[in-house]
């Protein structure tokens, strides 16, 4: 078997759903609709799936042990290959890849990944995610730390060793509520300022309510084939170029370097997959838990040198007529965040490519990027997409 699969496997199907306050409405229901859907846009049925990929072991998405296992039950899947990766925000551009390598070898010929999550309307208390007392926890937990509050640390690290602003920072909130302004079912699509930012609440010096990411429900689910199966069917497909992806550290406190995740490993090995430069690369969806994600995400992949990412935010490197339009749905930031965006950046990404993007639409894009970041800066994955 060769092990070049790039363009091998196809994306036949895509949708998102427009909840973003879904009170009473369990995840599990959410994740029905989102696979209906985004089965009805490959003109594929719930019979055709042999492959099924999801997480959803936080209390918000429903589910605990076994996860996997309980959704593909609740909405009728009997898959012959499956995939329950958990790598935090990543975990579905990994589970990507993964879809893309089985249907290659023959594991499996029509993969679903699904996501969804009651981020907002959850009805019961639970733990933020750093509070483990064991392994590297055990050091952080007596400080009563929260993930805004590691996200603030790397954020002031980077001040500290470059001089990056918090107007530099705040300029790329502001460009994600301009993304969302078009698309109907953004959270947030009233424009925003940089004094809005500085101005508003600070949640954890320095980033403010501004700099983290909304907190809303919501789910998504694309449908993965193989290339022959993809050319017959309705929808022109969107090929799987390269992947790859990289696990650091879980606790930020074993972070060799604040300012730099792993995302140069996972964002090389997808190039060096399809072929591709950096410079071939005409958009991206960057996971945009914070401001600061964003930043650290440009720099470490090499959009820009370290600490140069605050000037190439405030040259308009970011905007849609820049170096490297980014989050055109309005992201994490102004769109909508469950707990876990990735599943959602990439599904912007493959209506980036058809043309059909609820918010910027770029003109003629070949390429898109789409990077996910898990946990405190934790793990990465990364997908290029093309046409």
């Amino acid at each position: 078997m060769s092990t070049d699969w790039s363009g091998q496997a196809a994306i036949v199907g895509a949708y998102e759903s427009p909840r973003r306050r879904a009170l009473g409405v369990h995840p599990y229901r959410m994740h029905a609709e989102v696979i209906r859907e985004a089965l009805k846009d490959a003109g594929l049925a719930l019979a055709d799936v042999d492959g099924f990929c999801t997480v959803a072991s936080m209390p918000p998405e429903g589910g605990r042990d076994m996860d996997l296992i309980e959704i593909a039950e609740y909405v009728g899947l009997r898959p012959r290959w499956f995939d329950s990766t958990d790598t935090g925000g990543s975990a579905f551009i990994s589970q990507l890849g993964h879809a893309a390598l089985a249907i290659h070898a023959g594991l499996a010929e029509v993969v679903v990944i699904s996501y969804a999550a009651a981020g907002r309307s959850w009805p019961y208390p639970y733990d933020d995610i750093p509070s483990s007392p064991y392994g590297p926890g055990q050091w952080e937990v007596p400080y009563g730390p929260s993930t805004v509050a590691n996200y603030a640390l790397a954020t002031r690290r980077h001040m500290h060793e470059y001089g990056t602003t918090p107007e530099q920072l705040a300029m790329i909130a502001v460009q994600c509520r301009a993304n969302a302004a078009n698309n109907e079912h953004a959270m947030f699509r009233e424009p925003i300022t940089v004094a809005d930012v500085l101005n508003g609440p600070m949640i954890s010096d320095p980033l403010h309510k501004l700099d983290c990411c909304v907190v809303s429900d919501s789910a998504g689910a694309v449908v993965v084939t193989s290339k022959i199966r993809a050319e017959s069917l309705r929808r022109d497909p969107v090929y799987v170029l390269g992947t790859g992806e990289a696990i650091g550290q879980v606790h930020m406190n074993q972070m060799p370097d604040l300012t730099r995740t792993v995302a140069g490993r996972s964002s090389a090995a997808a190039l060096q997959q399809a072929g591709l430069e950096l410079s071939d690369i005409d958009c991206a969806q960057l996971y945009d838990s914070f401001t600061y994600t964003v930043l650290t995400t440009l720099e470490s992949i090499g959009f820009c040198g370290p600490g140069e990412g605050g000037a190439f935010i405030e040259d308009g490197g970011i905007a849609p007529g820049g170096r490297l339009p980014i989050n055109t749905d309005g992201g994490g930031l102004s769109s909508n965040h469950p707990g876990r965006r990735g599943l959602l950046a990439l599904i912007e990404g493959v209506r980036q490519l058809r043309g059909t993007s609820p918010g910027v639409q770029l003109e003629s894009p070949r390429t898109c990027m789409v990077h996910g970041t898990g946990g405190f800066l934790s793990a990465t994955a990364t997908t290029i997409l093309g046409v």
